[in-house]
């Protein structure tokens, strides 16, 4: 895996050296589009590369209807639904966790980010989420920053009143913002959500800049990468009797502190760290800084742990 020696800290896709790079990366003439559209939408669509991907995908939906309270064969049970997701679904069912550590998708992140890849979350929904344009950094990012994205899998055809997935292309290249850029303080602060503080941010670049978004109308089998910044969300559910089967897939990448920004005061040291398992083995990922685990960092000086949990 090609690592750039001159800025490993940054995403080989987000680097101002991507040009240079671009060939040493051993892309395929597919991997290369992909690679390409990432750096300049923050986003890329391409077939889930499972052989048994249509099987797995009518195993999930019959597996997780009755716990939605739905059935695909009485559409009128569908608007009465209360709640539209199922987070870590990895952890009783086994074609959620699958699709989650698909090798050959693995495998294309780490050529794409210049790091191991590894699935830590995923979401299954019956419907479109009609969730505002956000981005996941304030969610989970890392140190270095950027180092995390997303992969969408559209589990259906979905078509325009379904809730289509929408993303502001473009957007990815947007500051990432803290609570430090908008004036509040992140530590042991409440939130109902935590993309509440930075919404009306993000609002108001998305309209100066005139950028219109888009929506992916997918075909069942088509997923949809973005970088850890793009601006996305869900369109409106117009048809409320259609269903929008789809999972989400986070990933970080080795190497670095994983931590919530919206609950985080980094330039005082205090970080709400995440606590990692690995969705494709089981195993716990420590949290990293330059090859060091800062869990256990000498304690014969202040170590990076004190410190990113604010201890002296």
């Amino acid at each position: 895996m090609f690592t750039d020696p001159l800025l490993p800290g940054i995403p080989l896709i987000e680097s101002p050296l991507f040009q240079r790079n671009l060939d040493a990366m051993g892309l395929t003439d597919a991997e290369r589009d992909i690679a390409v559209a990432l750096r300049e939408k923050g986003y890329a669509v391409m077939d889930f590369p499972d052989a048994e991907l249509h099987a797995r995908i009518e195993r999930i939906k019959a597996a997780l209807e009755p716990r939605f309270g739905i059935r695909s064969d009485d559409p009128a049970s569908i608007p009465g639904i209360k709640e539209r997701r199922i987070q870590d679904a990895w952890q009783f069912n086994e074609d959620v966790r699958a699709i989650a550590a698909n090798e050959a998708v693995l495998d294309l992140l780490g050529k794409l980010y210049g790091r191991r890849p590894f699935p830590f979350q995923t979401l299954n929904f019956p419907v479109g989420t009609q969730q505002a344009a956000h981005t996941d950094a304030v969610h989970f990012s890392s140190m270095p920053e950027r180092f995390m994205c997303g992969v969408w899998l559209a589990m259906e055809d979905i078509g325009p009143d379904a809730g289509p997935l929408m993303y502001i292309p473009g957007s990815h290249r947007w500051p990432v913002l803290s609570n430090a850029m908008i004036g509040r303080r992140g530590w042991q602060s409440e939130l109902h959500s935590a993309q509440d503080p930075y919404q009306k941010v993000w609002d108001a670049i998305t309209e100066t800049t005139g950028i219109q978004p888009e929506i992916f109308e997918a075909r069942k089998g088509q997923a949809l990468i973005w970088c850890a910044n793009l601006l996305h969300g869900g369109s409106p559910h117009r048809d409320k009797q259609r269903t929008r089967w789809s999972q989400v897939t986070h990933y970080f990448f080795e190497d670095c502190i994983y931590y919530t920004p919206a609950f985080s005061d980094e330039a005082l040291g205090k970080f709400a760290l995440r606590d990692i398992v690995n969705i494709a083995d089981g195993s716990r990922r420590p949290n990293r800084y330059l090859g060091e685990d800062i869990a256990s960092a000498p304690q014969s000086r202040p170590s990076l742990w004190n410190k990113l949990l604010g201890k002296r």
